[in-house]
């Protein structure tokens, strides 16, 4: 719904818009953004004949408004999304490398934006709701991400404790930091991982540990920045593909983890095809569903649960609930 209420205000503003672009504003796949139209196509004013509803006007790949029934004003940011701008744009301010300096063209900007949504936050305060200002970050991460930003100004190594969630473990690693980002409302460390001998990307909030070495940072030459214009996840030579059936109570996983392919199935029930870097992680997430989820293929991740799901099961035949 804030996605449908937002396109018509959107797309007024960028007549002839490419879909593809569109889709890619909205953090959703064309096809998705295909249907999201077709639907407003439905909405309108009361009377709900022609001249009341939300016309659209199609051309080639490209989509223009034609009547919007009065949804021409964007909508107002409410006081948890006024704060979480704010936590964002200052993290953006103090955080080397993201923006130029904070005497630059950036840094005003993101200064002025700063100061723009404090002005306008006591208006977005909905009833219940308080917008504060002092809203910071859990303190194990803005510890990293303190020594991140100490690394990078230095020009130092770094050893790190991290935790991988895709395998579920932690390692010691020795990275050559390259740069912080912010991409989702989640910071990042780019750096040379000197264990896997290639660029990584580290969450900050999964950063157990840091600590800055007495010797310099050096990437190799040929260390490149991460495409993150797709997001951080990105195919990989080995990764495994599956299919799954989600039931309605669990559609929220494809909005939540990337997929390629979404089908439509009878009472609510979505198809989903996932990428996945490693078999347990798959595995544990299925299992985590609670049975709403079933795997289509491949028949070994199947096989891969149900031995998981036994196991579990025999583990707990003494307690009195199995």
């Amino acid at each position: 719904m804030p996605r449908l209420l937002a396109l018509v205000p959107y797309l007024l503003a960028r007549p002839g818009i490419e879909i593809a672009e569109a889709a890619r504003d909205f953090g959703v796949s064309p096809r998705q953004l295909r249907k999201d139209l077709e639907l407003l196509w439905m909405c309108g004013l009361p009377g709900y004949g022609p001249g009341d509803l939300i016309d659209l006007s199609f051309e080639g790949d490209t989509v223009t408004v034609t009547f919007d029934a009065g949804m021409r004003r964007p909508l107002r940011l409410t006081g948890s999304e006024a704060t979480s701008m704010l936590v964002a744009l200052r993290a953006l301010a103090e955080t080397p490398g993201v923006v130029d300096s904070a005497e630059g063209a950036d840094g005003d900007a993101v200064n002025r934006a700063i100061a723009k949504i404090e002005a306008a936050a006591g208006q977005a305060r909905p009833s219940g709701v308080v917008v504060g200002t002092g809203v910071r970050e859990a303190e194990n991460t803005a510890r990293a991400r303190r020594t991140v930003s100490d690394a990078l100004k230095a020009r130092k190594a770094m050893r790190i404790r991290y935790y991988t969630a895709s395998k579920d473990e932690i390692t010691e690693r020795t990275v050559d930091p390259m740069r912080l980002l912010i991409v989702q409302t989640f910071g990042y460390l780019e750096a040379w991982c000197r264990r896997a001998e290639g660029v990584r990307l580290f969450r900050l909030d999964r950063i157990d540990a840091a600590e800055v070495l007495d010797e310099p940072a050096a990437p190799p030459p040929d260390a490149r920045p991460t495409d993150i214009s797709h997001g951080v996840f990105t195919e990989r030579p080995g990764q495994g593909e599956a299919d799954l059936v989600l039931e309605r109570d669990q559609r929220w996983v494809a909005e939540y983890y990337p997929c390629e392919e979404l089908a439509e199935l009878d009472g609510g029930r979505l198809r989903v095809r996932m990428r996945y870097g490693d078999e347990s992680w798959m595995v544990r997430l299925v299992l985590g569903l609670g049975g709403g989820a079933r795997v289509e293929r491949p028949a070994e991740l199947a096989s891969a649960v149900r031995r998981r799901a036994a196991e579990g099961l025999a583990r707990a035949r003494h307690l009195p609930v199995t």
